[in-house]
């Protein structure tokens, strides 16, 4: 079964119901849940979604928002490894190098980003959540 790493961007679009992109990436988190395909974040990515829904949303619900990721993905570790990996590549953004290490590090199929651009640079291939979509059908 595919198994995709989920840029933090896309678990916020649906947590935080952000237009446009909330359809496709709502619809690749239910595909995810109806077991399409393996989801996975970073542990990076919990920490950040955090950040964002506390702005947003508050404390109370930045911590459901947490806990709902905990249940329907998988989570990737950073450690000192990952981010000696991540150093290491040669892309210019240090978050999405993050990233791109703990897909090859748990051997995952794709990374799925609103932003494929950040990933030029990544041996794992980088789709949109429409292209994702289509890829496991």
């Amino acid at each position: 079964m595919t198994r995709l790493l989920l840029d933090t961007n896309v678990p916020l679009d649906v947590l935080l119901k952000r237009e446009p992109w909330l359809q496709h990436s709502g619809a690749l988190w239910q595909a995810s849940d109806a077991g399409r395909f393996y989801g996975f974040i970073t542990a990076t990515s919990v920490t950040t979604i955090f950040y964002v829904a506390r702005r947003v949303l508050g404390i109370v619900r930045a911590l459901n928002a947490v806990d709902v990721c905990l249940e329907a993905f998988e989570v990737c570790p950073v450690t000192r490894a990952t981010l000696k990996q991540a150093r290491a590549l040669s892309g210019s953004d240090f978050e999405d190098n993050v990233q791109i290490a703990c897909a090859m590090i748990a051997g995952l199929d794709a990374i799925v980003t609103r932003d494929p651009r950040g990933f030029r640079a990544s041996p794992i291939p980088a789709l949109t959540p429409a292209e994702a979509l289509s890829r496991i059908g």
